[in-house]
Parts: C-alpha cells; structure tokens; sequence
C-alpha cells in the first residue's frame, strides 16, 4: 500500500478536529479541493446562462450562485465532513427554467416558490428516518448502476467540454474536429494526467489543470463565454433575493412541478451522495445538509443546490475529509473578485480530470450481479439512461420502475421490501406527471 493511500485510509474515519491536526492529510485534502472546485467552477458561469432563460439577470445570478455554493460547502464541512461539494445542479437548473418557467408559463418567482416548497419536503425526509428507510432499500446492483451511471455521465460531460464529441447532423454523436486547439489541448491534458495518476504522483489532477492551462495560455486557447462580473452590483443582489412567490400554491401546475422537483432534489442526490461518498457512515449528515443548502438556495435567488458529480474528482485526488469541502467554500468566495481569471482556466484543462474521474466510477459495474438479468438490465437502464437524457433523475426513475417489475415476472417479489415497491410508483409517477408538464 503507497503511503498516499495509507493516508486516505487514515482521513475516511477521522472526524474533521482530528484531520486537522495530521498535516499530511490536511495536505491531501486541500489539493483535492481545489482540483474540486476547477472541476465544477464552470457552474459560475454556466448555471447564470442558464437562469437567464427564466429571466434572472445574469450578474445578479453569478452572485447567487457563488453564495449558494460557499453556504453548501461550509455545510458540508462543519456538520457533515464529508467531501462533497454542492453547488446549483446541472439538470435541475434547466428543470427550472425551461419546464417551470418557459414551457409552463410560470414567472421565476413562482419558480422560486416551487423550488422552496420541494427542498421543504426533501428536508422533511432527510432529517426522519425515511431517508435512511429508502437508503437501505435500494438494491446493491442498483447503487452500484448509480455510481456507473454518474461515472458514464461524468465521462459525456468531460468529452463534450473537451471537444471530442459533438453534437453530428446524421447521427446524436460525433468525433469532433482534431484540428482544432480545444481537442488537442484537452488530448495534451489527458494523457499527462493519465501519466501523473498512474504513477501515483501527489496532486497529479491538480497538476495537470495547471499545466493544461498554462499551455493553453500560451498558446491563446480560451473560452468565449466568461461573464463579467462587477461587484458594484452586489448592491442590486437583493432584487432576487427571497422573491419566492407561493400565491398559487394550491394550483395543479404548481402542485405537479413542486412533486417532480421533490422527485428531482430527494433521489438525485440520494443517488449522488451514493455513488460519491467513501464512507457511507457519513450519508445520513451529508443528506441533511444537502437538503438545508437547497433550501436556503431558493431563497438566495438561484435554482436548488445537489452534491456536484465533479465532486468525485477531487475524491479521486484524496478528499475523505470536510477540508475538502472548506477548501473549495473558500475558492468559491475568492472567485466573487477573481470570476474573470476563471477563463484561464479553460474547459480543455478541466475536461481530462472529468473524463478520468468517470472512468474509475465506472469500475462500480463489477458490484452488479451480471449473471441475473432481472438485476442487470435495470442498472444498465440506469447507467445509459442518465448520459442519454443528460438527467440523473430520469435513469433513475427508468432503474427503480424496472426493478420491480422484472422481480414480479419472475416470481420473486414477496423478496422485495415495501419501499422498493414504493420507490417504483413514486418514479412511475415522477415520469407521468414530468410527461404532463
């Protein structure tokens, strides 16, 4: 066993008084958490684009986002200790704006609204013994397609911000350009950080993003859509916060948005906390905490908060500890002055860390029982279902609906709990009414 490995053994049990007083694991977690935040701070810039389509301004919505990120990461860290980070979720965000906002007419107020009574609701399971109840109720070959499925996500995500994939005209997907700087940088960084993980170099993803985007600044490669963002507009925030509007609470579309957003917030992250924590011990803080974060987020002026899937990255460089979480609280707050410097940090630099990172949660596929298909073919539901539908949500639902249902064909579902049953209506009627809106 490598003495790196030794110490992130060492850091899984610790609480968070006794990490910090070990200097190697302090040491480990602080890069792991800035390899975090680079993996995921292109949600500064991305989650305002977003948000903008509802019709929140996008300087005031950097803010939001910012703020809502630091609050979850000093959650994550002080109650939890645990080495996640939460940020507004991919997904969610465009749940918000273009199902509640655009495609169903409400104002993103009342969007607001509905995203505080649904994080309501999720806070409600988290801090009752329900979510421990559906925790131990999913299946291993389940959670073990849940960790594949976010693995293959991150995988997609790492390849599109590289550039290797794009979207073809006779087909979904197709090789991108490689004459183009972004693929062969991004090309560049993979290949020194697949050389720098597997020899175990100390802070090989965080060198690499360094030295990608050192490269990248040299050679002129820089991303396009970096928002300005003038702090003297701090003093406009306030015209997004707490604007929630609940007069229409009692309405059918906001009853049906506000259920599918529970759906969304409660078993995404469920899922994510899942397939991301190293010590499983820790779910139980780190559910609660998410769930205060989201809805405090409604609250902040931005679409709800989930633990971020990039978060594994910085898990893969050493992150067992709240340090991590602290860390990236602390580069989100500087990046409320130093936002513009984030564009030397280009997606071809962050791409290779992301694609990595999925493939080794890929390896989970060995925890499903692939010798029972009736086990099999609902995690491979899962696994393919949420990159194809850019939703973890949705491979979810398809996963829990299946499960059920193959087991009763086969005559074996007095084996099921209760709550696998009812986590398979309560997804049925996720995709029934998210099909109505």
């Amino acid at each position: 066993m490598s003495k790196l490995q030794s110490q992130v053994d060492v850091a899984n049990n610790l609480t968070l008084r006794e990490a910090l007083r070990h200097k190697d694991v302090v040491r480990n977690e602080l890069i792991a958490g800035v390899t975090g935040f680079f993996a995921i701070s292109y949600i500064i810039i991305v989650n305002p684009l977003i948000l903008k389509d509802a019709g929140i301004p996008t300087d005031l919505s950097v803010f939001a986002t910012i703020f809502s990120s630091v609050i979850g990461c000093l959650i994550m860290g002080l109650w939890a200790n645990a080495p996640v980070i939460l940020t507004p979720g991919m997904g969610v965000n465009a749940f918000f704006t273009y199902t509640i906002v655009v495609n169903m007419g409400l104002s993103w107020q009342e969007a607001l609204g509905i995203a505080a009574v649904a994080s309501f609701i999720y806070m409600l399971i988290a801090f009752t013994k329900i979510s421990t109840i559906l925790s131990e109720a999913i299946p291993d070959s389940l959670k073990s397609g849940i960790t594949a499925g976010i693995g293959l996500f991150l995988v997609e995500i790492g390849l599109e911000k590289a550039g290797l994939i794009v979207a073809g005209k006779s087909s979904l997907i197709v090789l991108g350009d490689l004459t183009k700087p972004t693929p062969l940088l991004a090309l560049f960084g993979l290949v020194l950080s697949l050389i720098l993980y597997i020899r175990k170099i100390k802070g090989n993803f965080f060198i690499a993003i360094i030295a990608t985007s050192l490269l990248a600044f040299f050679c002129g490669v820089k991303d396009a859509d970096t928002p300005t963002v003038d702090l003297a507009r701090l003093g406009q925030y306030h015209k997004i916060v707490f604007q929630n509007d609940f007069s229409h609470w009692l309405s059918t579309p906001f009853i049906l948005a506000a259920f599918s957003m529970t759906m969304i917030l409660v078993f995404e992250s469920m899922g994510l906390l899942q397939g991301l924590l190293p010590n499983h011990k820790k779910f139980k803080k780190t559910f609660e905490g998410s769930s205060v974060t989201t809805f405090l987020s409604s609250f902040l002026g931005t679409s709800p908060t989930v633990a971020a899937a990039e978060s594994a990255s910085g898990i893969e460089s050493g992150g067992r500890t709240g340090i991590m979480a602290l860390t990236a609280a602390v580069l989100f707050a500087l990046s409320l002055i130093f936002v513009p410097l984030l564009a030397y940090v280009p997606s071809a630099a962050i791409a290779p860390v992301i694609i990595i990172t999925g493939a080794l949660m890929m390896a989970a596929i060995g925890g499903i029982k692939m010798a029972d298909f009736s086990e099999w073919f609902p995690a491979f539901l899962i696994i393919v279902l949420i990159p194809f539908t850019n939703s973890i949500s949705t491979g979810l639902a398809f996963g829990f609906v299946c499960y059920p249902v193959m087991k009763l064909a086969l005559g074996k579902g007095k084996e099921l709990s209760w709550p696998v049953y009812l986590l398979g209506v309560l997804f049925l009627l996720d995709l029934i009414f998210s099909a109505m809106l």
